[in-house]
Parts: structure tokens; C-alpha cells; sequence
């Protein structure tokens, strides 16, 4: 018996629910997957695993074995990264999902470099703002603003985005000025749609504002294209905001107000821990992003 392999097929048909589909993701016949489960519950003399026509779950024990089993593959894939790291160039395919924006700007410069830096690794990238499904999509890691990963992900904080609101000075010499929040009712708002209320601190006074304006978007790059424009205000990631910030195109508005950002975290499935392919980009990006703190927080 692989105990290893064995593990690996348990969590993975713990993932996804499904024998069929642990088996097209560990590139496995079904019934390879179901020899793994049905030798791990000899093995271990326990019932893992509730099956009936319709679907897979755990059972209690296996809730339990999982927790174990994880962790004993976490070892495993930190020992191979390490003797990776000193002994073996990296190798393979990496599908990641990110927002468009994060997708477009930042993380591609850290792509760019990875790739050159590791020619034989093949990436992937999947970008929308609405949340990969992780299983479903095949995605080994995804990038997501948050503030509660889901609990049942591994997760790394990557980073403190801070946030700034702004507008392109075409929009501001016409419109009505700024000193409270409460102004901002009478502008036209560049809204996301995942963004329905607009906090602001000051002094740590907290106010929360509903924007309102002719334009919503499920994108920020649409946002920030319409804020250059001259269609209105939009609440940014300073890592979209800084760069035309820095170059005048566009202005940060009531800047004695701090505009709360989000968290950028890097979940992933305990499967994809596994590949030392996966915990090197995260090592990569994290590194690489921490370096230049100044493009991720705001200048006021």
C-alpha cells in the first residue's frame, strides 16, 4: 500500500465530493481512487466516507483522518520544496485565479519574473472579480480580497491594501466641492459592485456612506478607466490608484479621510499544497510584493 498515494486520493475525493471527479484531478482511473480509500479505511480500520448513488461526504472518523492526513502531506510537500529549492529547477503547471485588476497590474510583473526566473514552469491565470471555484475551475491557488477566508482553505495573508477615493481634476473643477463625506452624495459615484456602502475614518470616528451614480461595474480596471475620464469618483486599491496618483491624472479626494482598504490572501486546497511548484510562487509573490510596501498603502 502507497499510504502516501492513499492520502492523497482521500482528501482529494474529500474536496471535491466526488470519486469521479479525485480521479480526473489526480489524472487517476476511478477505480485506482477507490482501491486508495478502500486500503486507508483497511488501513486504519475506520469508516471515512459516506456514499450513496448521489454523493460522497465524511463521516465523523474521516472529518478527523482528514485533519491528519493534511497535515501529514503538509510535512511531506515542505520536505520536498526544501530538496527541491536546493537540488531541482522547477517543473509544471501552476492555474491560478485572480481579480482582473490585481491580475493585470501586479501580479503580472511577479509572473513575468517567475517565469523568467523558472523558464519550464507553465502559469495559468484565471481573472475575474467574482471567486474562483476552486475544485470545480482546477485552480491550485487564488487570489482574493478578504477579510474571512474560507474556512475551508488554507490560507496565507499576503497583504494590507490600503484604499483611496479619487477623481481625474477634468471632473473636480466642475463639480461641487469636497469637505465631508456627506458631499459625496451629491457626486456621481463610480461604484463596484461589491462595494454598496463606502466607509471613512477620521480620528477614529467612523462614517458610512451609500454612493450613488450612472455607473457600476464588477471590475475596478472599468472604474478606474472611467474615473480617468472624468465620469466621477471611484473608491480604488491604491495599487491601481497610486501610479496615476503619483502622476496627476488623477486626485485624491477628501484626503484627510482615510478610506479603510481590504487583505489579500492566497487560499488554496490542501492538494495544492502539496506541489512545491505552489508554495514557491506564494514564497515568490509574497517576497516580491513586500518589497515595495509604498505601491500598496496611501501617500496621506
Amino acid at each position: 500500500m502507497d499510504k502516501i498515494a492513499a492520502m492523497r486520493s482521500f482528501i482529494e475525493v474529500a474536496n471535491c465530493g466526488s470519486f469521479t471527479k479525485a480521479a480526473e484531478h489526480l489524472d487517476l482511473s476511478r477505480l485506482q481512487v477507490s482501491r486508495h480509500i478502500q486500503e486507508i479505511e483497511q488501513w486504519l480500520s475506520l469508516r471515512l466516507l459516506h456514499r450513496t448513488t448521489r454523493s460522497v461526504s465524511l463521516t465523523l472518523q474521516g472529518e478527523e483522518a482528514l485533519q491528519y492526513c493534511q497535515r501529514v502531506l503538509s510535512e511531506v510537500a515542505a520536505m520536498e520544496s526544501r530538496a527541491h529549492s536546493h537540488n531541482t529547477e522547477l517543473v509544471g503547471s501552476i492555474r491560478i485565479a485572480t481579480p482582473v485588476g490585481l491580475g493585470q497590474h501586479s501580479l503580472f510583473d511577479v509572473v513575468d519574473r517567475f517565469i523568467k526566473l523558472h523558464p519550464k514552469v507553465n502559469i495559468q491565470l484565471l481573472m475575474s472579480d467574482s471567486f474562483a471555484q476552486l475544485v470545480d475551475e482546477r485552480v491550485d491557488v487564488a487570489l482574493r480580497y478578504t477579510e474571512q477566508p474560507d474556512e475551508n482553505l488554507i490560507a496565507r495573508k499576503l497583504m494590507s491594501i490600503d484604499a483611496v477615493l479619487c477623481a481625474a481634476p477634468s471632473y473636480l473643477t466642475q463639480a461641487e466641492p469636497l469637505t465631508v463625506p456627506n458631499d459625496l452624495l451629491s457626486h456621481n459615484c463610480l461604484i463596484h459592485s461589491s462595494q454598496q456602502h463606502w466607509q471613512l475614518l477620521k480620528e477614529q470616528q467612523s462614517e458610512l456612506i451609500k454612493p450613488m451614480g450612472n455607473m457600476m461595474a464588477n471590475e475596478m480596471g472599468v472604474l478606474v478607466s472611467a474615473a480617468l475620464r472624468g465620469h466621477g469618483i471611484a473608491y480604488l486599491p491604491c495599487d491601481l490608484a497610486n501610479p496615476y496618483l503619483a502622476s496627476g491624472q488623477l486626485q485624491e479626494v477628501l484626503p484627510e479621510y482615510t478610506a479603510p482598504g481590504q487583505t489579500l490572501w492566497a487560499v488554496y486546497l490542501s492538494r495544492s499544497y502539496q506541489q512545491a511548484l505552489v508554495r514557491a510562487f506564494i514564497d515568490f509573490t509574497a517576497q516580491q510584493w513586500q518589497q515595495d510596501l509604498s505601491k500598496w498603502t496611501a501617500s496621506s
